[in-house]
């Protein structure tokens, strides 16, 4: 990148230049030469300590190694652990304490319910998560695995009524089970009305109410023949969409269309884990999608059934209620997730340097916030004035203690009151789980989420304990007495230090998206456990797992879970060897494919396409949502059990290259590049640099060698 902007000792790109100048700054009152002078300042001041900080984890992770080498195989927990303790890795929990963060917005604080995470390079699936706050069950219901195709309800290219049966009668129980009529069900409700600001159900048994009349909150439309219904269960709203000329509702004895339900409570809009970029342009793509998110302006071209359409995001809903007219939020609350602090970014040069991404995030995406802040936006994010970050992959408390400084600093940059920028915490790194209340403690005046990131807290546990000995396969992983720990832990101490009615605790993703029928099996353990949000992959997802938290009081969960503590550190560090590792040829060599078909086929998107997130077919053709955590784990893997011998050199690259000519028929369509017969293809190299230099990858992650490829491979594709 030659293009530049000289600003001070800053090297600007020319269009992040551009992007800052005429669209960021635009009516903020910012001075541009005031922004980047600033910026300047605090990449001079926080550029070492970060340096230094990625230093110290070096140098941990040395000490592991030479530990390790010396006690190969099971350790002694009690020495381990005393270990720990005397390089630092492990620091002394902080007295009690509670969170002191203010103003935060009630979806993070208040309810519980859905998170969404969406790759935000992508303006499509931008748009849609934003509007995923409301969903329609029927549609959820009818158009996934939710209801089996059997019995003459398969689905087809028109509607199925049959189907269609099964649908409104799991809605209608939806009804009586969380909002119950004093008399008779739903299902033989005539009419819905509102009469002396009370909900009356008519049937022909006669006319009832809700058996709790408190649920009742407002009404669209006429009272006497509303178009929608507004109730409230768990803090959750539901609206009976009501269109006796609709399609359903023309059928519908009591006029119903639909059952809208609120869902994404929350969204991440992802910069890190989920995205490919590489480079100012990127970045750019990026910071824009952010800006007009928060402008309340982005739109996305669309098409559905051979029309082009412009989706927008979507208003506010408004309702006539007892109290008078009430407002309720048409959009997800929208969280952006910064990297971490291990990239730089050529999008800025400091003397000739690339500066550490996350600081430049920070700094970028607060000031295309400001437009929210300031209540300049044509719809609000924030109805507290404030911005929401997750910073990922720290490492401890002194990283946590810098992501508060950064953001601090970026509030005095722009004028805006400490602790503005709320901060969420990813405990997905070992030394920050090992720590977490001290991690906490490092934020305590801005923190306002902590989740548990199973699948990079799993590459972090490989990759921290690699030389020690051969690792269990993937399969097992879940069961170990190390994760049982962790997802335990993160929210007893969570609730420990005070967040119960003021921020999120969060679980981790779902990572089927076609198999809902199974989240709805599985994903229930989520507001069972405590967490009062959980990631989905999908608005249909969000949709149906928001049933979960109408079946859970998760609010009455973690009363009952306040003051335990029901693991102890030595659970937690339990490292998952394999005590044995005596595994079958056809046992290898199936561990082997599996995870290589899955960096194969995650990599050759990302560095052909630049697509960070998608859902890739594993070996036998399931689809599964991959990103850059899935694709570590899978490398470490693999890497771990070469370093020890389980799998040889030879197999491991035969293995490549059978996997390889999996994914090119898997993926085969028009422009796809294959990678064989010769293996020399960008991402193939890539993907084979993964596993080969898994070992040496700070932290075993799988950025730079990403982002090294996917620059080539841009650099080719423009050549």
């Amino acid at each position: 990148m030659n293009d530049r902007v000289q600003i001070g000792a800053l090297q600007v790109a020319d269009e992040l230049h551009a992007f800052v100048r005429d669209e960021a700054l635009r009516d903020s009152g910012i001075d541009e030469a005031a922004f980047w002078g600033g910026f300047e300042e605090i990449v001079s001041d926080l550029g070492p300590v970060n340096r230094r900080l990625l230093k110290r984890r070096a140098e941990l992770q040395t000490a592991l190694d030479q530990w390790h080498t010396a006690h190969p195989g099971p350790v002694d927990q009690g020495a381990y652990e005393e270990y720990l303790n005397r390089i630092g890795y492990l620091v002394n929990e902080p007295e009690p304490f509670e969170i002191t963060t203010e103003n935060v917005d009630r979806e993070v604080a208040a309810v519980a319910g859905p998170q969404l995470v969406v790759p935000l390079l992508n303006a499509r699936f931008a748009a849609n998560a934003a509007n995923a706050r409301w969903g329609s069950l029927y549609d959820a219901l009818y158009g996934t695995d939710a209801i089996a195709e059997d019995g003459g309800r398969e689905k087809s290219s028109s509607y199925n009524p049959t189907r269609g049966v099964e649908v409104i009668a799991r809605g209608r129980h939806f009804l009586d089970e969380h909002f119950p009529l004093a008399q008779g069900s739903h299902s033989s409700a005539t009419g819905y009305r509102v009469e002396s600001d009370r909900l009356v159900v008519s049937s022909e048994a006669g006319e009832t109410g809700l058996a709790d009349q408190g649920q009742y909150k407002g009404h669209r439309g006429e009272a006497a023949t509303p178009q929608g219904v507004l109730l409230e269960h768990h803090g959750l709203h539901v609206e009976i969409l009501i269109d006796r000329d609709g399609s359903i509702g023309s059928t519908d004895d009591a006029g119903v269309q639909d059952l809208v339900v609120e869902a994404a409570l929350s969204t991440i809009m992802d910069l890190e884990d989920s995205v490919a970029a590489v480079d100012a342009a990127d970045k750019v793509a990026g910071y824009r999608n952010w800006l007009q998110l928060m402008q309340g302006t982005l739109t996305a071209s669309m098409s559905k059934g051979g029309e082009s359409y412009t989706r927008h995001m979507a208003p506010d809903r408004v309702y006539d209620s007892p109290e008078g007219e009430i407002v309720l939020p048409g959009r997800s609350l929208l969280w952006i997730r910064h990297v971490g602090h291990l990239m730089t970014t050529d999008a800025v040069l400091h003397d000739g340097v690339e500066v550490p991404e996350g600081i430049l995030d920070a700094a970028i995406t607060t000031l295309c916030a400001l437009s929210d802040i300031q209540g300049r936006g044509d719809l609000r994010n924030s109805r507290t004035g404030s911005m929401y970050a997750v910073k990922p992959k720290m490492h401890g408390p002194e990283e946590v203690a810098l992501t508060d400084e950064l953001f601090r600093r970026v509030e005095a940059l722009l004028g805006l009151p400490t602790g503005t920028i709320k901060l969420g915490i990813m405990d997905e790194e070992r030394r920050t789980s090992a720590n977490l209340a001290a991690c906490i403690h490092a934020a305590r005046g801005r923190v306002a989420f902590v989740n548990t990131g199973f699948l990079d807290r799993t590459g972090d546990e490989l990759h921290t304990s690699m030389l020690g000995a051969p690792m269990v396969p993937k399969a097992e992983m879940r069961d170990t007495a190390w994760i049982r720990a962790y997802e335990e832990q993160n929210v007893d101490v969570a609730l420990a230090c005070g967040f119960r009615g003021k921020a999120q605790i969060g679980k981790g993703m779902w990572a089927q998206p076609d198999n809902m029928a199974a989240m709805l099996e599985a994903k229930i353990g989520h507001p069972r456990a405590g967490a009062n949000c959980a990631w989905v992959p999908s608005p249909t997802a969000a949709t149906l797992h928001a049933l979960h938290y109408h079946e859970v009081d998760v609010a009455a969960v973690q009363q009952k879970l306040v003051g335990e503590r029901r693991t102890t550190l030595s659970q937690l560090l339990t490292i998952p060897f394999d005590a044995s590792a005596e595994w079958t040829e056809p046992e290898r060599t199936a561990e082997v494919e599996n995870n290589l078909q899955g960096v194969l086929g995650y990599v050759k998107r990302w560095i052909d396409d630049g697509v960070g997130c998608s859902k890739v077919p594993d070996i036998h053709g399931v689809q599964l949502m991959e990103d850059r955590a899935t694709c570590r784990i899978s490398s470490q893997h693999v890497a771990n059990w070469l370093h020890h011998g389980v799998v040889t050199l030879a197999e491991v690259e035969d293995a490549f290259r059978r996997m390889a000519d999996v994914v090119d028929a898997q993926q085969a369509a028009d422009g796809y590049s294959p990678m064989g017969p010769n293996y020399d293809d960008r991402a193939f190299l890539a993907a084979h640099d993964l596993v080969f230099d898994g070992l040496d990858q700070p932290g075993g992650y799988t950025e730079p060698i990403l982002h090294h490829h996917r620059r080539l491979k841009k650099q080719e594709n423009a050549s």
